[in-house]
């Protein structure tokens, strides 16, 4: 007599469970749950009750795992962005059109993020005492300005502090743009001193995609970080003034669209591009913007796009589109701190005055690399409220509702950086019109037999480089 055992199928999840989307949502209904319930506890800053501690430290150390990318990440994609511009002819001139064109959309949305702080007045009301340790001193030009001259190699800096036990803490901190700075330097060297650098940029480029693929591990695990800062947000302030952040996340979203749907397309239309095939050609990179909030993690499907669909060409799209991945950020570096900036004075009780608009538009503008393309802009709105010298208490509240913000922001940002290089290649003439204009039908790239003779004319030319990561690179991510 012969039994068969039958192997039990393992169960899986229903596919609208697994999406990333409906896990953050989860997420922030389960922390503001456990907030609530944090906040019925009791305690204090003090004596904070086990709950309260459990999740301050759990979105804690999320932010800190972000932050632990940020420097490795800026270094080797601004590295490997210039290094790119090795097969671009005219170089120069490409690389200085694609900044002014950064730099002018970036003015455009922190504007309009300006008066829409203004206007919705979304941390007014909350009757919020200001923090004690704030001293009222404003950031200056010059401090910001001098703040970007490296005092060491990695722009790293000390402190220590003497707890009342006697225990002496040292913390160390590094300076966002002054590792920008040492990034581009070392990367025009490394272009002038050509050959002999080649080691050097391959061994970059592959730090760069192991870096990569450590950043969208911490991306996947973004809803327990979720369910930790916002549970921390309401145990701390409250639900009363928890609310005041739903006007502020309108105000956010109100002008994402502004500029995803009326800035971008004017400056489409305005350079004799269609804006039915703009949107039509980026929108995969939008989508999955959306869901990864990682511009970095989308890169290799923006640039697919970018050269695809868009007909930017390959070698200068492989230096514009990853050099947007870290430093064109209309979503999280202007419009985000603009009204964040706003929202924080307000919710303290501070008055701006307009030398900080000022500063705030000057931030956004030469400080948006800070953001790295890493999920969420914390390190950008850390540098706009220090800048202002408003109090830093507000980047906790902030962060608890910023899975909701990211989304929408990174999809906005990855938009813009495959906007800028198709603006400049056609300013430029090299923009192929052709596969602009060709009907997509349906299909989220341009016709396939017309991809395969582009990359065989790219074999021949010896710049095939970046299509096989691009593709596995994006295939990667949609399975992940």
């Amino acid at each position: 007599m012969t039994s068969t055992t039958q192997t039990p199928k393992a169960t899986r999840l229903p596919k609208w469970a697994s999406s990333f989307g409906v896990q953050i949502i989860a997420a922030l209904v389960l922390g503001l749950v456990l907030g609530l319930i944090a906040k019925s506890l009791g305690g204090d800053a003090k004596n904070p009750n086990g709950l309260t501690t459990t999740l301050t430290t759990i979105g804690s150390s999320y932010v800190s795992l972000l932050q632990a990318a940020v420097v490795p990440l800026i270094f080797t994609a601004v590295v490997s962005s210039i290094a790119n511009l090795r097969q671009v002819t005219n170089a120069a001139k490409l690389a200085w059109n694609t900044l002014l064109w950064f730099a002018i959309t970036s003015l455009i949305a922190v504007v309009i993020g300006i008066g829409l702080g203004v206007i919705f007045q979304p941390g007014a009301g909350t009757g919020q005492a200001t923090p004690k340790e704030y001293t009222g001193k404003s950031g200056d030009w010059w401090a910001f300005l001098t703040g970007l001259f490296p005092k060491n190699f990695l722009g790293l800096g000390a402190s220590s502090s003497v707890a009342e036990s006697g225990a002496v803490t040292t913390s160390i901190s590094f300076n966002v743009l002054q590792i920008l700075v040492i990034a581009i330097a070392i990367g025009i060297a490394a272009l002038k001193v050509g050959k002999a650098a080649e080691p050097f940029l391959n061994l970059n480029a592959s730090a760069l995609q192991v870096i990569q693929k450590v950043l969208w591990w911490i991306i996947r695990i973004a809803p327990i970080g979720t369910v930790g800062l916002i549970g921390k947000a309401v145990a701390t302030y409250g639900w009363d003034t928890i609310g005041s952040l739903g006007k502020f996340t309108v105000a956010i979203y109100v002008g994402l669209a502004i500029v995803l749907f009326v800035v971008y397309p004017i400056l489409a239309r305005v350079h004799g591009l269609s804006v039915k095939q703009y949107f039509s050609g980026v929108w995969p990179a939008v989508q999955l913007a959306f869901v990864s909030r990682s511009s970095i993690g989308t890169l290799p499907l923006t640039q697919r796009v970018t050269e695809r669909n868009l007909g930017v060409p390959r070698a200068y799209a492989s230096f514009a589109v990853p050099l947007g991945a870290t430093t064109k950020m209309d979503g999280c570096a202007a419009i985000y701190p603009a009204i964040a900036a706003i929202f924080v004075a307000q919710f303290f009780g501070i008055n701006l005055d307009f030398s900080q608009y000022l500063l705030i538009v000057l931030v956004s503008v030469l400080g948006s690399a800070a953001t790295a393309g890493t999920t969420g802009a914390v390190v950008m709105l850390t540098l706009t409220l220090s800048t202002l010298g408003l109090p830093l208490a507000g980047v906790g509240l902030l962060l608890a509702i910023d899975p909701i913000l990211d989304m929408g922001r990174t999809a906005v940002n990855v938009a813009g950086q495959a906007l800028v290089p198709a603006i400049v290649a056609k300013r430029q003439g090299i923009l192929d019109m052709d596969l602009y204009n060709a009907p997509r039908n349906g299909d989220p790239f341009a016709d396939d037999a017309d991809d395969a003779a582009a990359e065989a004319v790219d074999t021949e030319s010896g710049t095939e480089s970046g299509k096989g990561d691009s593709r596995s690179g994006e295939k990667d991510l949609v399975n992940a």
